[in-house]
């Protein structure tokens, strides 16, 4: 174990010991999330939509993003956003609880070792500088340099900044208002991406255009796939 691992699990057990956690759904403690809350989680099952990751009765794409252009060449989520992966969610965004990063992406990396996706590199989204100072901290930062550690893949920041700010998807209106909302809102700098199959990380998909406004610089950047990933879709 070297140093920076050392220190994070010191710190984790001091924490743990003067704050020790307890399930956000149920409130039992032990833990953030209980096996008896992790065992109710609604996962989402196929047949969906490739493109948004939204359950579908057949075929492979939903009517909406049929008649759509995507960059992206594919949205994969975990779960149904609801429940107890709803309450983690949010208690992880808004209300500070960093800790949560482990367990979502523990819950992120099984999901990968059974859907065996290929990637060279993780990204998460960025967000916008002003959003950043007020929050403190990019929850899908966490995520995917916690999921990184996990699956011994590389996390490249930086190279995707977000230029724009814009009022959160989740309380826009219309398909098409998010996805005006959205453009142009990211830019890609440097070429550490050409050629390279990047893994996008968000904690949860509202209808995609996040993501597919994300992988258009970095397609125009020479990236050779771009794919997302995110704990959660909202149905």
């Amino acid at each position: 174990m070297n140093l920076k691992s050392l220190f994070r699990s010191l710190n984790h057990k001091i924490i743990n010991f003067f704050f020790p956690p307890h399930c956000v759904s149920c409130g039992k403690g032990g833990s953030f999330l209980c096996r008896k809350c992790c065992n109710e989680l609604i996962y989402l099952q196929p047949p969906l939509c490739t493109r948004c990751s939204k359950p579908i009765r057949s075929g492979t794409v939903c009517i909406k993003c049929e008649s759509q252009s995507w960059d992206i060449d594919g949205i994969c989520s975990v779960f149904k956003y609801s429940g107890a992966i709803r309450q983690a969610i949010i208690q992880f965004k808004y209300q500070n609880i960093k800790a949560l990063a482990d367990p979502l992406s523990s819950l992120m990396s099984a999901y990968l070792r059974r859907r065996g996706l290929s990637f060279d590199i993780i990204m998460p989204v960025p967000i916008h500088k002003k959003r950043l100072r007020e929050r403190g901290y990019n929850q899908s930062s966490l995520l995917a340099q916690r999921l990184g550690c996990m699956i011994k893949k590389p996390v490249v920041e930086g190279v995707l900044i977000r230029t724009k700010h814009t009022p959160s998807q989740a309380k826009s209106g219309s398909l098409d208002q998010r996805r005006q909302n959205i453009k142009n809102a990211f830019k890609c700098v440097g070429n550490d991406v050409s050629g390279k199959r990047i893994l996008l990380i968000d904690d949860v998909c509202t209808s995609g255009s996040t993501l597919n406004s994300c992988a258009a610089p970095l397609k125009a950047a020479g990236a050779a796939s771009v794919w997302g990933l995110t704990l959660a879709k909202e149905i």
